[in-house]
């Protein structure tokens, strides 16, 4: 039962941040719907389609897809309160990046995935929908250009990846996993981290 309320968290949050940026993108109101639940299920989705699940999980369980658009509703309706609270945001997203992220390799890994694969697949399920949100906006993903985001998705699915290979507790490993992508996305938050970038370019 907390998992699945923690999963509603991490989603309500990234549909939050998707339908945020679609306001300020000046989208309509189903726009913002859109934002919104491609933001929060969109890396689940992928993961499930690349594992072979079908139909994907979020398609089958309706409390995500309400949860998702009623976030995005909340976020037209009263974006300028939302917008107050933006260090709130950060880190449940760094909470729900680390959920994601260990949920998602562990599934890819109880399904037959090999370790390699399934760090892959867990780092795309916590970062899937934000860049699929950014390339909708014609952006380049935020995951790419800027702040230490899915470095940190990747060193937790290898965490997890590795626990699993040798066997130590699931939810230890979990945990452990969670609780690393969730530290170094704050401290980068809070250093102002960014992953470096060629020298040399103009601009």
């Amino acid at each position: 039962m907390l998992l699945i309320v923690l999963e509603l968290i991490g989603i309500a949050v990234f549909a939050a941040s998707g339908a945020v940026a679609a306001v300020r993108a000046r989208l309509d109101v189903f726009g913002v719907i859109v934002l919104a639940l491609t933001t929060a299920l969109g890396g689940g989705i992928i993961r499930d389609v690349l594992l072979g699940v079908h139909p994907p999980t979020s398609l089958k369980n309706w409390p995500y897809l309400l949860v998702a658009g009623v976030t995005g509703l909340i976020v037209f309706w009263f974006h300028p309160q939302v917008a107050k609270l933006r260090r709130t945001v950060l880190l449940l997203d760094a909470v729900g990046l680390g959920l994601f992220v260990t949920s998602g390799t562990t599934t890819a890994l109880a399904l037959g995935a090999t370790p390699y694969a399934a760090c892959l697949i867990g780092m795309t399920t916590g970062i899937g929908g934000g860049a699929v949100r950014d390339l909708l906006l014609r952006e380049i993903p935020l995951v790419l250009r800027r702040e230490i985001y899915a470095v940190a998705a990747l060193a937790g699915a290898v965490v997890v990846a590795m626990g699993e290979w040798v066997r130590l507790p699931k939810d230890l490993v979990a945990l452990t996993g969670a609780s690393i992508i969730i530290t170094i996305r704050l401290i980068a938050l809070w250093r102002k981290w960014n992953a470096p970038v060629a020298r040399g370019l103009e601009g």
